[in-house]
């Protein structure tokens, strides 16, 4: 009874966070009436009708004011990406008469900010759905779930598992919503100000606004069917990349801009971090294309830092195509996506800090072993020492998730070469997997719309279980066993045979 109740008030929640979502989803309509494409008036308001009436449904349901189990809260959440997927779907489906698998793919590409794209030419594509899909990335990069609950004013409580739940940390959960807001109103004075910084290379407002919006979200989705390289702008891609940047860095560090402390933001050791990374893939992959590629020394730096920063920004834009690119750079290009950006970004992947933080567990479970058992060993993080127990707790976890990642690409690596003949190298599946699973959507041109049916739903789930962080996944996955488990025991103390039809 008490997990009814739990679930209910969480079904509450998420109902409001629907509704909120069918009245922003509003937005797009602008974009129909601007371009006058009437045709969808219909498709697109299939989205906003759909969950405004289920968000209707679902927050009326009977419920206590009660703060609800983490378990709850995960299951809701991990159902609710599938649902907001879609929902999502509605409009491709009847806009552009795409099959059901083919729109699910878009959608789940769109709000999981991957590059991914099952629509084989975005120059004939409406402008409306053009946006719709920017539209998704830009709400999705920082987290449909996290955006319903900070603007609807919910507690630190409920923002806070709600935002766990979903796949993210603390980073981004202020003390207050006051100041949730203000991370709201940098995102969207960044999205504009980099808009208008765009717009100065003499590309038009719509495709400056659409390039920003996904860009800033890590998502990477383009207008049109060339990617950037449609533009062929060196000054372009420059611009760009600080963009990228701005989405992988945790936006906490952006408080320090929002209150005039610059020095204060560039001293973040994630930060640091994180454009050290940058910088030096930056520097061996450019490297390896003019020694290993054939290319000048102008084409090298310029195609080997733009891919390596939105390697590790998982943005998913590229100037170029990988699938000639050498195994070294392409192995590199996939390490950085593994990466990732910060936690409380945009960006995906399996993130820098817990890297980090993994790497200095490692460090100090080694440094143990010289030691006698009755020296403490400090574990220092960000220059703050933390207690044996709480040290051993966060490093396990932190590895946990950095495991499932890699036992969820080696999984999946073996079941596609076993079930897909593919003209790709082993090493070009393994970076397609790792794209997808990081939410970038850097692509060799393995999956297309011209892929089997079984191979667009595996990659739906990877993005899937990437945006979650598998984490939330695998525990429902057990819980749900433990309970057939334990009902099947009790089936046997009880005398009675299962029923199995």
């Amino acid at each position: 009874m008490k997990r009814i109740e739990h679930l209910a008030m969480i079904a509450h929640d998420l109902g409001l966070i629907f509704e909120f979502l069918g009245m922003t989803s509003c937005l797009p309509f602008l974009v129909l009436f601007i371009f006058g494409e009437w045709d969808l008036l219909l498709p697109m308001a299939t989205v906003p009708v759909t969950f405004i009436l289920f968000g209707y449904l679902i927050s009326r349901l009977p419920h206590e004011d009660i703060e609800p189990s983490f378990s709850a809260t995960l299951s809701a959440v991990v159902l609710a990406w599938l649902a907001i997927a879609f929902v999502g779907a509605l409009p491709f489906v009847f806009g552009m008469h795409m099959s059901f698998t083919d729109s699910v793919f878009e959608a789940m590409a769109g709000w999981t900010g991957t590059a991914f794209t099952m629509i084989p030419s975005l120059d004939q594509m409406p402008n409306t759905l053009l946006f719709w899909r920017s539209f998704m990335q830009w709400i999705g990069g920082i987290g449909v779930i996290v955006f319903g609950v900070s603007l609807r004013g919910k507690t630190r409580a409920s923002l806070f598992r709600l935002y766990r739940a979903e796949g993210r940390e603390a980073e981004l959960v202020s003390s207050s919503i006051t100041s949730s807001r203000r991370i709201w109103m940098i995102y969207l004075v960044l999205t504009f100000g980099f808009t208008g910084l765009v717009m100065l290379t003499g590309i038009s407002l719509w495709d400056s606004l659409n390039l920003v919006m996904t860009t800033i979200a890590t998502g990477g989705f383009i207008p049109h069917d060339g990617g950037i390289s449609y533009y062929q702008s060196p000054v372009l891609e420059g611009i760009l990349i600080p963009v990228m940047l701005a989405g992988a860095i945790p936006f906490k560090a952006f408080l320090f801009l929002y209150n005039g402390n610059v020095m204060g933001m560039l001293r973040d050791r994630t930060v640091r971090i994180l454009l050290l990374i940058a910088l030096a893939g930056s520097i061996i992959i450019s490297c390896d294309l003019y020694f290993l590629g054939n290319l000048s020394l102008i084409t090298a730096v310029r195609e080997g830092t733009f891919t390596a920063v939105s390697a590790i920004t998982t943005c998913g834009l590229q100037n170029t195509s990988l699938h000639s690119w050498a195994t070294v750079p392409l192995a590199i290009v996939a390490m950085m996506v593994f990466i990732g950006g910060a936690m409380g970004s945009t960006a995906g992947g399996v993130k820098v800090n817990r890297i980090v933080i993994g790497f200095e567990g490692i460090v100090w479970w080694f440094r143990r072993y010289f030691v006698s058992s009755r020296v403490i060993v400090p574990f220092r993080v960000g220059g703050r020492m933390h207690v044996r127990e709480q040290s051993t707790l966060a490093i396990s976890k932190n590895l946990l998730v950095i495991v499932m990642y890699v036992l969820t690409i080696f999984i999946t690596t073996i079941i596609t070469l076993h079930l897909y003949i593919t003209s790709f190298r082993v090493e070009e599946v393994v970076f397609e997997i790792v794209s997808a699973l990081s939410n970038s959507g850097l692509t060799v041109g393995f999956i297309s719309d011209s892929s089997p049916l079984f191979l667009k739903w595996m990659f739906i789930a990877l993005m899937w279980l990437g945006r979650l962080e598998i984490a939330p996944v695998v525990i429902i996955a057990m819980g749900a066993f433990k309970e057939i488990r334990d009902d099947i025991a009790a089936d046997s103390d009880s005398g009675n045979e299962p029923e199995f039809r």
